[in-house]
């Protein structure tokens, strides 16, 4: 008989379940159990024949797959649950029935495009570290901004002993007590702008995400989200480099 086993991680991922990273934080944490039994990191599963229990929930594989675009607001951090009592954006979404969860983080005070799914192979190729999708912000800082600054900005910061990747920076307005800057970076390290900026002295005001590759806020109102289009689908999967599974809603 063929082997059918798969990580338990990646079949959590691909059930929309979580990415990959917080599958197995799940795990280790004990909210997993496979056929009545605790789960552990390294243990696979047969989708048609193991059952899988979340916190008591039996996981069945989403047939349709949902890819939304969310204007996070203040206030909400990106994880499915907290257990701090703080606003999830999750429940932003409430009213799609696909159980999605955020593609990468915007911290708590930083507002924006947020990508969800129940795709857990775009989820993956997105998050990927080997992966470069640009991703475009709108930052007002304080005091104004030198060219000096700007150049820094652009051409790396050291945090935590390595150098940041090379950034797009661009000066969009200038005022005596602030600027606003337009950054795109291609990598994403934890508040890595926000870091960034205090490196160069810069004080993060307001921190805004416009863009995750070619897909772009637009007037998207807070708070409010919308279905990606197929083509935006396919051009994020392509900016990952990864081969669409034509799965779009």
């Amino acid at each position: 008989m063929a082997d059918n086993k798969i990580r338990l991680q990646k079949f959590l991922s691909e059930a929309g379940v979580a990415s990959r990273r917080k599958a197995e934080e799940m795990i280790r944490n004990g909210m997993v159990k496979v056929n009545g039994a605790v789960a552990q990191i390294g243990d696979s599963v047969d989708p048609k024949r193991d059952t899988v229990t979340v916190k008591g929930k039996k996981v069945r594989k989403e047939s349709n797959l949902r890819y939304i675009l969310l204007n996070k607001p203040r206030g909400y951090v990106t994880t499915t649950d907290d257990d701090l009592g703080r606003k999830c954006v999750l429940e932003l979404v409430r009213d799609v029935k696909e159980r999605i969860y955020p593609v990468g983080r915007l911290d708590r005070v930083s507002e924006g495009a947020l990508i969800l799914t129940n795709d857990g192979a775009f989820a993956n190729a997105m998050m990927h570290p080997s992966r470069h999708v640009p991703k475009t912000y709108r930052v007002t800082v304080r005091p104004g901004v030198t060219s000096e600054q700007v150049d820094m900005l652009s051409t790396g910061i050291d945090l935590d002993g390595r150098m940041t990747a090379p950034a797009e920076v661009r000066v969009l307005s200038k005022e005596d007590d602030r600027a606003v800057l337009e950054i795109v970076l291609y990598e994403g390290r934890n508040r890595q702008i926000r870091r960034m900026c205090e490196a160069v002295s810069l004080e993060v005001a307001r921190l805004r995400r416009i863009a995750v590759g070619s897909v772009k806020l637009g007037m998207l109102q807070t708070g409010e989200w919308r279905d990606l289009t197929p083509t935006e689908v396919e051009s994020l999967f392509k900016a990952a480099g990864a081969k669409s599974n034509g799965g779009t809603k």
